[in-house]
């Protein structure tokens, strides 16, 4: 496996030996051992279906209860198709609960095994979230604990926030067709594009001894910085004791563990995650550990990597050269080359012969796995360090095991070879045995494929 190390700091201490004591805790990327892929069930019309989805995804442990002889056990909550604005489909990510088949690795994804359904798609969200429809965010974790028993935490968000402030958090039981809704829940004080792009557990004693015993991790990375140049992160616990549930539009308390400057308070590359291009995408996280102990904390994402990224078009003239949004330039810096300056004044202008998909790009793109320490996040949430100083200490490229599959019906949405965005999208982890699910969206023509990684134990 190909890992790069992040920040000079890294590179000294791998030449010198001079690994300080907490780094010893941490995963060793290495570790992270590809295992395979499978499809999922082949769904009916919209907004029943796996196409277009894949925004969000859940373990549960005890799903599937005679589906462990493969070595993979539980099952996994999906959304589908997303919601569309303007009224077209006003119930879209719905909910499925899929099966687990042992993963093959193959570069043919007619022989890959197929998931089943076990429970079919629902509207587990129906007249939740109704400001929320204009390109959804959706994040997704199963927890049951005795505070609340077996329930699937969301949080949902959108590209812009609405004029009116709007509840992003809720939960609901495990039994779809029941599903026994609690929220909407706001968490307080905290940027809208911050808190709603995906969920994930954190490990009890860590909770207890660093974030109040907050389980829930929660957060968001928008494109353009809007949310901080980096993945942000919070740790919240939506239960007020055992069987008491916080009312509708309650304001929950949050301990911050990530989170960069946002680029609505400046203008420069500054306070950011190191190597950071306004066309990232992080799409999902999971708190990872090996049977040692060793652990970290992991987005995966779509990482820009290019000379120079921009907002505005992707140039037919190729990958290389920028194409603004004319309307952009001189209202921000619209076109920055890899280091963070501006691009030269001649490349600020719009080309002509693009295509109507627009937004931040980058001149090349890769799929990742970022790292970071847990340690270093005890620190953010003691107040001993700034929410903005912890950085990667690895970075795992995984294109090597993607498909990239090729798609005329949506090339124009997801772009093309080096800059094809979206690589990645809802992540779920089996913390009982290490074992990480992965989507790729539009890998199975507009449907996402499962990959899985297990956390080997140390060499």
């Amino acid at each position: 496996m190909v890992v790069a190390a992040y920040g000079f700091a890294a590179c000294i201490l791998a030449a010198s030996g001079a690994i300080p004591a907490r780094a010893a805790e941490r995963l060793d990327p290495d570790t992270l051992i590809y295992q395979g892929a499978f499809r999922l069930p082949e769904g009916g019309e919209r907004p029943r279906t796996f196409a277009y989805g894949g925004n969000a995804m859940a373990f549960r442990p005890e799903g599937d209860p005679g589906g462990g002889g493969d070595g993979y056990p539980g099952s996994l909550y999906i959304t589908g198709h997303e919601r569309i604005a303007y009224g077209e489909l006003p119930d879209g990510d719905q909910v499925a609960e899929v099966s687990i088949p042992r993963p093959l690795r193959s570069r043919k994804l007619e022989a890959l095994p197929r998931a089943r359904f076990l429970q079919p798609f629902r509207d587990v969200a129906k007249g939740r979230f109704k400001a929320f429809a204009e390109i959804p965010t959706v994040g997704l974790h199963y927890l049951d604990i005795p505070e609340t028993g077996p329930r699937l935490h969301v949080g949902w968000g959108q590209h812009y926030e609405p004029e009116t402030p709007a509840a992003t958090h809720g939960s609901f039981g495990p039994d779809l067709s029941r599903p026994d809704f609690h929220g909407e829940w706001f968490l307080a004080g905290r940027s809208f594009y911050s808190v709603n792009g995906y969920l994930f557990g954190i490990p009890k004693a860590w909770a207890d001894a660093n974030a109040q015993g907050r389980r829930l991790a929660t957060g968001r990375y928008r494109d353009g910085g809007w949310s901080g140049m980096g993945p942000a992160l919070f740790a919240y616990a939506p239960w007020l004791g055992k069987s008491a549930v916080p009312p509708p539009g309650a304001k929950l308390g949050s301990t911050p563990l990530l989170l960069y400057r946002s680029s609505n308070d400046t203008d420069g590359i500054e306070q950011a995650m190191t190597g950071y291009q306004h066309a990232d995408d992080w799409s999902g996280g999971a708190w990872i550990a090996n049977a040692s102990g060793r652990s970290a904390v992991l987005f995966a994402g779509t990482k820009g990597v290019g000379a120079r990224y921009w907002y505005g078009f992707v140039n037919p003239g190729g990958p290389e050269r920028s194409c603004v949004y004319g309307p952009s330039v001189g209202r921000f810096t619209a076109c920055r080359l890899a280091n963070g300056k501006a691009c030269p004044r001649a490349e600020m202008t719009e080309c002509s012969g693009h295509d109507a998909a627009r937004g931040w790009w980058s001149s090349r793109f890769e799929a990742r796995f970022i790292l970071y320490d847990p340690d270093d996040l005890a620190r953010v949430a003691r107040g001993e360090m700034k929410p903005w100083e912890p950085q990667p200490y690895a970075a795992i490229p995984i294109d090597s095991r993607l498909f990239l599959t090729p798609s005329p019906d949506v090339d124009q949405l997801v772009g093309r070879g080096v800059q094809r965005k979206y690589r990645t999208g809802g992540v779920a982890y089996d913390r009982a045995r290490g074992i990480l699910y992965v989507l790729e969206p539009f890998a199975d023509e507009a449907a996402p494929v499962v990959h899985v990684w297990r956390i080997a134990e140390d060499e």
